[in-house]
């Protein structure tokens, strides 16, 4: 059985070597050509230049949760890494329409890439030419990688380094929008708080320049020095005691009851200040988004095209298409000769 099977494939390789011989010519020509032809395609492509930028996202979100709130269940830290989740998020705003417009303003990409302003789906070619050559992708680091690809070596840098750097305003911008919509619902609710404490404290002063300052104490010492001039027959010291008596009386509880809210509502203004604070340092304050563990500089070698690599790949696909379309046309040939012959006999 081993004799046999060597037996044919020497028989196989001799078939091989002897319709390359036979075709040897056609076989040249067509490779030669292919070479020649993937050669100048090759030099004719324009050369370009990858810059790339690696980016870790951070977990803080809210900058004064982190840094100003004293919480021991508060697990926000200014100085960690994100994960997968703001890796998505980072890739998400990378890969914004607000992104893409201002680096395509700034760089005149339409220009750049040569695109007609006049052409009927100019904005259509310019983002396939802006996807074609800027990438973004997660690594299994959980960092962000940004490449930009571009004929100009300069450029291709200052875009990566321009887009990261997006990434911070276009974060910020979205955050701060929502931020300062909450720092008007706290300072409004702060001023109103506020305002009602004032108007409390108003009202104590009107009843404290009746002489009511301290409800409790006052009715206890005063109702004891009555009851001592009762006991003397102080006519004088009862008829003002009375007074005092009456007074405290008329006013004491609205005293308690304003002293009490007043108590409650500066517990609740202590709270909104808090947050007010908050939400104001969150409305205003600029805190990096990210981490940069490189920034991107000037290519010094092009990274496309791979010359070599194109006219090789070139050159075998052609020879090896123009084998399979000689076989096609061989058996073909060997089909309709048989086919005569038949009719013939």
């Amino acid at each position: 059985m081993n004799k046999e099977t060597s037996a044919a494939d020497d028989f196989n390789s001799l078939n091989v070597m002897f319709f390359i011989y036979k075709w040897r010519k056609q076989l040249t020509i067509v490779g030669v050509s292919a070479f020649i032809i993937s050669c100048i395609i090759a030099l004719t492509i324009q050369e370009k230049y990858k810059s790339t930028v690696v980016l870790f996202p951070a977990t803080t979100n809210s900058i004064s949760k982190a840094l100003l709130r004293d919480d021991a269940n508060n697990k926000e830290d200014v100085l960690q890494f994100g994960e997968e989740e703001e890796a998505e998020q980072m890739l998400q705003i990378l890969s914004s329409d607000e992104v893409r417009t201002r680096i395509c303003e700034k760089y005149k990409l339409m220009e750049h890439y040569g695109i007609d302003p006049d052409d009927q789906y100019k904005r259509t070619k310019l983002f396939d030419n802006y996807l074609e050559n800027i990438s973004f992708k997660r690594t299994e680091y959980m960092s962000v990688k940004i490449e930009v690809m571009d004929h100009n070596a300069d450029t291709a840098a200052l875009i990566a380094n321009d887009i990261a750097a997006l990434h911070d305003s276009t974060k910020t911008r979205i955050q701060h929008e929502r931020a300062k919509e909450a720092l008007k619902i706290v300072e409004r609710e702060y001023l109103s708080k506020l305002e009602e404490i004032r108007g409390m404290e108003d009202s104590l002063k009107t009843i404290n320049s009746y002489g009511v300052f301290d409800y409790e104490s006052q009715s206890e010492v005063t109702s004891e020095q009555y009851a001592i001039a009762i006991s003397k027959n102080d006519q004088r010291a009862i008829k003002s005691l009375e007074e005092k008596l009456q007074i405290i009386g008329k006013y004491g509880s609205a005293y308690v009851s304003l002293r009490d809210n007043m108590y409650m509502q500066r517990k609740q203004l202590n709270l909104l200040k808090s947050k007010y604070d908050e939400a104001k340092v969150d409305a205003e304050q600029v805190l990096s988004q990210k981490f940069v563990v490189s920034n991107a500089y000037p290519a010094e070698k092009k990274s496309y095209p791979i010359r070599w690599l194109i006219v090789v790949v070139s050159t075998l696909a052609t020879l090896l298409i123009s084998v399979i379309a000689i076989l096609i046309i061989e058996n073909f040939r060997q089909f309709k000769k048989a086919a005569k012959n038949k009719i013939q006999l």
